[in-house]
């Protein structure tokens, strides 16, 4: 799997990202393409801020147990799963300036390096390894990218 971590796949990625416009249509799902830049800014937002409120203990657990290796782990995404309510994206989006927050969530995540992420805290899933941090965040972009025929 490409990272999240090296230059050239950070690249890679803005330059799918680029490909979009504000009239790109999904392959599937229900989100139009400013919903989606917003849906995967969310990641980053769990990731560097205290935006969203993290789950309580049960929750934290449940999540851990049930859902943390579809999501850090290798197996792509099914189309149309199931989206944990932080994640849903239902009100009209700029397009622009979700883009832009992406990229630059997406770039700093590759100045701070793999090192600033290993044994950090994720949201919801407790402690994960910069192998894990790397795979959640380069699966989900990979996922939404190709949702996007990008």
């Amino acid at each position: 799997m490409k990272s999240v971590f090296n230059p050239a796949d950070v690249t890679e990625l803005t330059t799918r990202i680029n490909k979009l416009t504000a009239d790109t249509k999904p392959q599937w799902g229900k989100m139009n393409v400013a919903q989606m830049l917003a849906h995967c800014n969310v990641s980053y937002e769990m990731a560097y801020t205290d935006k969203h409120p993290k789950p309580n203990p049960f929750m934290k657990f449940i999540l851990k147990a049930l859902v943390k290796k579809k999501v850090v782990g290798p197996d792509p995404y099914k189309h149309n799963n199931p989206t944990a309510p932080a994640f849903l994206i239902k009100d009209d989006r700029d397009f622009e300036a979700e883009k832009e927050r992406l990229i630059a969530h997406i770039n700093q995540t590759l100045d701070l390096g793999e090192a600033h992420f290993d044994k950090k805290e994720s949201h919801s899933f407790g402690v994960l390894t910069k192998g894990e941090w790397d795979t959640m965040f380069y699966k989900h972009l990979d996922h939404h990218l190709g949702q996007f025929g990008v």
